[in-house]
């Protein structure tokens, strides 16, 4: 890849699947794409991105990674942001076009764009992530803000933090810090659409593919995905730090729609909610859920965090 970064010996296409990490292969791929190219890489360090070893993450991909459980998302947005900061060096930025997780690797599609104008555009979509020690609550902390300035033009400034930044404002425990992740969408809907179409193409045009089906319900579940919300949270973990039974997804999706916010689960964990809910009123779902199954809360420690979530009263 090295003998290609001149403009006109660019490839087209790029496919990194390396055993183990590809890190050090994308500064040479990113500029050996051609403008409006794609770069699919693979990555099959899935314990390194999700939190086992953070130096080793931070050493091969430049973020830290949490073990949490939503691990495998946040892998794939290391991963992308790992492309992107290549990418910026040499005035370029990527368009995510699909990113997946799944058995026991990821792997991305980007298209790479020379715009040294829109690759500033990248500090808008990297942030930290903020996740609590308690009950494990997660905040998104964006890198920066655009601002229009007095002539009327745009500008980027610093992003403000938010107010719990220090200590949980569900329970009261101490944050954990990781990152910095990709915070803008991991897929493009018209893409992923167009892929499904393809598919139901060949199948007519008699290409018959074993993995068809699971292709496709892949994909399915991808466009139903929240693509503006990043991460997601466990369902059963949620009821586990309040020793509650775990509520059917459909009961606490139907709560959360019929509180005006969107809900939808990740490709990456079956049993997962993604939702622009805010974690407070997340919490307090669960809540009335262990309420209404008359969860006993009396044997929760005074100091764990369930004790402090279950005692505070629904707003």
């Amino acid at each position: 890849m090295h003998n290609h970064k001149n403009v006109n010996d660019n490839f087209h296409v790029i496919d990194l699947d390396p055993y183990g990490s590809a890190a050090h292969f994308l500064d040479a791929a990113v500029q050996s794409v051609a403008d409006g190219g794609l770069l699919m890489v693979t990555c099959t360090d899935v314990a390194v991105l999700c939190g086992n070893t953070p130096e080793a993450c931070f050493s091969k991909y430049g973020s830290v990674s949490l073990k949490c459980h939503c691990c495998h998302e946040m892998a794939i947005r290391i991963l992308l942001r790992c492309i992107d900061s290549h990418a910026l060096c040499y005035g370029r930025y990527i368009e995510p076009l699909l990113s997946i997780s799944v058995d026991f690797y990821i792997r991305v599609f980007v298209l790479l764009h020379y715009s040294p104008f829109m690759a500033k555009e990248s500090c808008r979509k990297s942030g930290m992530v903020y996740q609590c020690t308690g009950c494990e609550s997660l905040v998104i902390q964006p890198m920066a803000r655009r601002v229009k300035t007095k002539k009327g033009g745009m500008k980027y400034v610093p992003a403000m933090s938010f107010s719990g930044s220090h200590e949980c404002e569900i329970c009261g425990f101490k944050n954990h810090v990781g990152g910095p992740i990709w915070t803008d969408p991991i897929h493009d809907l018209t893409f992923v659409k167009k892929m499904v179409s393809t598919l139901e193409e060949f199948e007519q045009a008699g290409y018959n593919l074993g993995t068809k089906k699971r292709i496709v319900g892949l994909l399915n579940v991808i466009m139903e995905e929240l693509h503006d919300v990043p991460l997601y949270y466990s369902l059963s973990r949620m009821a586990s730090i309040i020793h509650c039974k775990t509520p059917p997804q459909l009961v606490l999706r139907s709560a959360i729609l019929n509180s005006g916010f969107r809900v939808s689960v990740s490709h990456a964990y079956a049993n997962s909610v993604k939702t622009d809910m805010p974690n407070a009123e997340l919490w307090d779902v669960f809540r009335c859920w262990a309420n209404k199954e008359s969860a006993n809360s009396k044997h929760l420690p005074e100091s764990s965090p369930g004790h402090v979530i279950m005692s505070r009263e629904v707003k």
